[in-house]
């Protein structure tokens, strides 16, 4: 059996198994403790998992798991392929990133991750600038934090993600069905919750996951 662990997150030390298929057909997902800290981990065959859109879906889904479970959990998100060569180099890193990973752990305390893509009809018949900021607004005031993704067309007039509170979380989606029944010409895209991935900033280098 390989001692590999592929690590999706991180969470305050609890406990954890899901019955959920990991990266890899995996059909065992566990916590690996260090100290203050669990690792959401499963079992691989290598350090350098291949790319691909079957275990990309896998890992957000594991990740989605961790943050509903037993009422919801707070979690750092790892980058897709983080794959550790046993559990003594995962909790050597744990180690050296705990001051960081406790840090980020109580900012993002309580909060999930929501995007929102708003496209103006092909007609151009909206008044985007109007819109764009009503809704930013709106949304911005019932949100902790914001930022601003790529405008890839020129029909999308928001593409933002927000960092929510999850007892905000019912009054956001209240303020999209809003936005939704008084601009049915507008497409909007509204997905999550999601971990925290575009408000959280660490980075455990390659060299950290094949040393021993």
């Amino acid at each position: 059996m390989s001692e590999n662990l592929y690590t999706y997150g991180i969470i305050k030390q609890q406990d954890l198994e899901l019955d959920v298929e990991g990266v890899a057909g995996a059909d065992r997902i566990y916590t690996v403790d260090y100290k203050t800290l669990s690792a959401v981990v499963s079992e691989i065959d290598t350090t350098d998992p291949e790319r691909t859109d079957e275990d990309v879906e896998a890992h957000n889904t594991v990740l989605q798991e961790v943050l509903e479970y037993d009422g919801g959990h707070t979690v750092v998100p790892m980058s897709f392929g983080m794959a550790f060569k046993n559990e003594r180099t995962l909790k050597g890193v744990l180690r050296g990133a705990r001051r960081a990973l406790r840090s980020t752990l109580n900012d993002i305390e309580g909060t999930v991750e929501l995007g929102v893509k708003i496209l103006a009809p092909a007609d151009d018949a909206v008044p985007q600038d109007d819109v764009q900021a009503t809704v930013t607004n709106q949304l911005a005031d019932l949100s902790i934090n914001e930022t601003e993704n790529d405008l890839f067309t020129d029909r999308l007039i928001v593409n933002k993600s927000y960092l929510v509170d999850r007892d905000k979380r019912d009054a956001f989606d209240s303020a999209i069905d809003d936005v939704e029944a008084e601009h049915d010409d507008l497409t909007i895209q509204y997905t999550g919750p999601w971990p925290p991935y575009n408000f959280v900033d660490i980075h455990i280098g390659a060299e950290q996951q094949q040393g021993g």
